[in-house]
């Protein structure tokens, strides 16, 4: 790596920050991003539900303890950038297996560090997230400094004021920068992140992401002969559960192995007949990327999952066709992550909404509703379900203790229930996967009442 490399930042307000490259060089756009995790970053990079961002880093020094691709929750990086204040060039951990900017060239991902990511985080909450663009290599070529773009514009506050002088003083290209950066748009999210292709389903192995690959050079994600160490063999299986994919980040598939789970992972676009069929136990809607109502035809599957369910606990499925000839009388507890738990209430009648900068990093405090109690949860996510348009079934279990927009939901008219938050990351030291619990004891409850 060549620290002397230089590297901008520009966001969609005009503002330039000055930097030094990392990882791939060249030129890449996305909304701008921060998370607060202290450590984690492996985690972050690998999440599907960073699709089309680019991550700012709030803590300053990142990737001291390198690569470990055993903790990769994907097969591989999903967001469009990265940011951070320092980068480790020499990292030291027992499990390390390489550095993170070594990481960030295989995976062709564009870097800046040596900015004030103080100062862009601060920006960041007080305009919103707002979209970014980083420029290295060849790409910066008359490229002005800093000092340049604010001695131009004297201040990025009115736009139009900062762009015009740019023009006239310092870096026509900024223009057109500027025009690219305000015309992105992340498009398509679910379906992109999709990481079984050309498979309707597929068991979960293990510690590898979902069944697939490797890392960036392509080592094994565990090693040769390695298994989770609390797995369960399909055929000591006690439940089965389908993983709706729109986005799921690996430890989802662990933690559900670890109670006996046997999972099979359906393509986001999976129609409700062919769950059905499977005959599963349960149904886990993962997290994922982008705007939730953005997936119409996802949520009315969804809806029909919840409808066929309404009707098992009321009465008797009126579902006709071939999928009604396969089933038992049973409901099907489904459970929801983050983007899954979004999508579930859209599907039940609430309406979401887009947050000012977001929920991300592993230290947000949710409350728990009916016990009281305060848990320290990861998450990451741009959108919230609005409490007020929560439908009569839905009832409001956890919020989040900074700002008490919606973190849970339970349905009281059918078997699920959903949370904002990510109970399959460790957040504090009273960790939530007890979700993963509760979600199995569903399962062994609907499993017992089928066979009265």
């Amino acid at each position: 790596m060549f620290l002397s490399d230089k590297a901008f930042l520009i966001l969609a307000d005009g503002s330039v920050f000055e930097g030094k490259a990392i990882g791939a060089r060249g030129k890449t756009i996305g909304e701008t991003v921060f998370t607060t995790g202290m450590t984690g970053y492996i985690e972050t990079l690998t999440d599907p539900s960073y699709f089309g961002q680019i991550i700012t880093q709030t803590f300053p020094l990142i990737g001291n303890y390198g690569l470990i691709p055993e903790d990769f929750e994907s097969k591989k990086i999903w967001a469009s950038g990265y940011i951070v204040r320092e980068i480790c060039e020499k990292p030291s951990n027992f499990r390390c297996s390489g550095d993170l900017d070594s990481f960030l060239k295989k995976q062709g991902i564009v870097g800046i560090c040596g900015i004030d990511t103080r100062k862009l985080t601060k920006k960041l909450r007080e305009a919103g997230v707002m979209n970014g663009m980083i420029v290295s290599g060849t790409e910066t070529a008359d490229m002005p400094t800093e000092t340049a773009v604010k001695t131009a514009g004297k201040t990025a506050k009115p736009i139009e004021k900062n762009v015009m002088q740019a023009e006239k003083n310092v870096m026509p290209n900024l223009i057109r920068h500027l025009e690219e950066i305000r015309a992105y748009k992340i498009e398509n999210a679910v379906k992109s992140v999709q990481q079984r292709e050309n498979s309707v389903s597929g068991d979960f192995k293990g510690r590898s992401p979902l069944g697939e690959g490797a890392g960036g050079n392509g080592e094994a994600i565990a090693a040769e002969g390695e298994t989770s160490p609390n797995k369960v063999s399909s055929s000591d299986s006690r439940f089965s559960v389908c993983l709706l994919d729109f986005g799921a980040k690996a430890n989802i598939g662990r933690e559900l192995e670890k109670r006996g789970c046997k999972v099979t992972i359906l393509p986001y676009d999976t129609k409700t007949e062919e769950v059905i069929r499977l005959k599963p136990d349960g149904i886990m809607l993962s997290n994922g990327p982008g705007d939730p109502a953005e997936n119409t035809a996802v949520i009315e599957e969804i809806r029909k999952l919840c409808e066929w369910n309404k009707e098992i606990v009321g009465s008797s499925p009126t579902m006709t066709g071939k999928a009604s000839e396969t089933i038992t009388k049973k409901a099907i507890p489904i459970f929801g992550i983050c983007l899954g738990h979004q999508m579930l209430a859209l599907a039940r009648g609430a309406k979401t909404s887009k947050l000012k900068y977001g929920h991300r990093g592993g230290n947000h405090p949710c409350k728990d509703l009916e016990s009281g109690r305060i848990y320290i949860t990861s998450q990451n996510h741009g959108y919230a379900v609005e409490t007020a348009s929560l439908p009569e079934s839905a009832r409001l279990s956890f919020v989040n203790a900074n700002d008490e927009t919606c973190e849970g939901i339970t349905y009281t008219d059918i078997p699920a229930f959903s949370v904002q938050f990510h109970p399959e990351a460790c957040g504090g030291p009273h960790d939530t996967n007890f979700l993963f619990d509760r979600f199995v004891g569903m399962m062994k409850k609907e499993k017992e009442n089928a066979t009265k």
